[in-house]
């Protein structure tokens, strides 16, 4: 694929450094962008929980010549094993079962692995600006004037927003957060703990209704275990959500008394120097793009990890967005054509929430006794059934190079 002409070359602005952005750079430099990337964090972030990448978003990676990377770090967990309040076994299968994905081609793998994958496919082709952030955005006739944090000034021909679901660009340009945040009924607390159980490859998660404790040993029993507490809350705990200690003060009452190990997983959280709480939501935008600024993935249409799909969605976003940019001069006009191709795939996976997508975090006993029955019908049936959510949407091929419909505006 060729670029195009320097008087083509448009000015993009993209915040956020972690899945869509480095994604949306990849592509948008393939079509002749000047490309800038701006993130708060000092450089790509590693680490983080295992994520997902399945259905339409296999084929992103594999057009972007990654895949084969990402299958060597594919994490191959063989069992997931339920457990009732004492501990004891519910039901152990395949995770495949549980997620509804395809076995042999869809992906696990570390956060940090996929962020470094993305950043290396344009590390050198594009600026990119750490230890940074939009300060304001002042949208005119030509262009964007952004103030970054640490005082810079730069003019930009479009932003694009994919700085995650708590966006600041999306603060900036449109307020709060709030009117676009869907709260699921949900609170979170993910960290790492010393693999003191001896698991490996394998994930065992204990529930009683409204709370759930699970570890997650992506490797051998000499790497740590990812632990993971979740819990209903019918209303947003948001007096703890910038407080630390205040959160695991809540966390710690919320499992007091727990059976299983769960009280040493909470002793753990307190040791914990990687603590990540939050609630689970979604963020669900009226329209994504306003003026010449722009959003993709969680900062447009976060579906939450109840649905497993959020990884999915800002790689596919991120493709279908530059793909549009690249076949219309008309700013206009593409972000109404990325939004219309792709919003029908977007609603149909936030939807897994509303279709079972939080079945394995029952808040009563009559529905964790569903969701326990419907495990044992699993064990006796493991053939699988790809979700079809994941898969809504074919990918199509990549704007042709040196062809662009619409007017040149700007």
């Amino acid at each position: 694929m060729t670029s195009r002409s320097d008087a083509a070359r448009r000015k993009v602005l993209i915040a956020g450094a972690s899945l869509a952005g480095p994604t949306l750079a990849y592509w948008l430099h393939r079509y002749g962008f000047d490309v800038t990337v701006v993130e708060k964090a000092h450089a790509p972030r590693g680490g983080g929980y295992p994520i997902d990448v399945r259905g339409t978003a296999i084929d992103v990676v594999r057009r972007m010549g990654i895949l084969p990377g990402l299958q060597e770090a594919h994490i191959d967990i063989g069992r997931f094993t339920f457990l009732d309040a004492d501990g004891a076994e519910v039901a152990a299968l395949h995770p495949s079962a549980v997620a509804g994905s395809v076995e042999g081609q869809d992906l696990e793998i570390g956060r940090g692995d996929l962020t470094a994958a993305l950043y290396a496919t344009v590390q050198d082709d594009v600026e990119f600006l750490f230890d940074d952030s939009l300060g304001t955005l002042d949208q005119h006739e030509h262009g964007v004037d952004v103030t970054f944090r640490s005082g810079k000034q730069r003019t930009f021909d479009l932003v694009m927003g994919a700085d995650g679901m708590h966006s600041g660009t999306r603060k900036i340009l449109l307020g709060p957060e709030e009117q676009f945040h869907r709260y699921l009924g949900y609170t979170f607390a993910v960290f790492t703990m010393p693999n003191t159980f001896g698991l490996s490859r394998e994930l065992m998660m204990w529930n009683v209704p409204g709370r759930a404790a699970a570890l997650y040993a992506t490797g051998d029993t000499a790497n740590p275990l990812h632990a993971f507490l979740n819990f209903h809350r019918p209303e947003q705990p948001l007096d703890v959500l910038r407080d630390p200690d205040a959160q695991r003060d809540l966390v710690a009452r919320t499992y007091a008394g727990a059976g299983w190990e769960v009280a040493g997983i909470v002793d753990a959280m307190h040791q914990a120097d990687d603590l990540f709480f939050d609630t689970a939501g979604q963020i669900r935008m009226p329209g994504w793009s306003s003026g010449r600024v722009a959003f993709v993935g969680d900062a447009a249409y976060a579906p939450s990890f109840l649905t497993g799909q959020g990884s999915s969605l800002a790689l596919v976003g991120a493709y279908m967005l530059a793909r549009s940019l690249a076949r219309y001069r008309d700013h206009v006009e593409a972000f109404a054509a990325y939004e219309r191709d792709t919003r029908g795939f977007v609603t149909m996976n936030q939807a897994l929430v509303d279709k079972g997508g939080a079945r394995l975090f029952p808040t009563t006993a009559e529905a964790l006794g569903r969701r326990n029955a419907m495990l044992r019908e699993l064990v006796a049936m493991p053939a699988t059934t790809p979700q079809p959510a994941h898969s809504a949407l074919e990918l199509p091929e990549p704007a042709p190079a040196g062809r662009m419909r619409g007017s040149l505006a700007g």
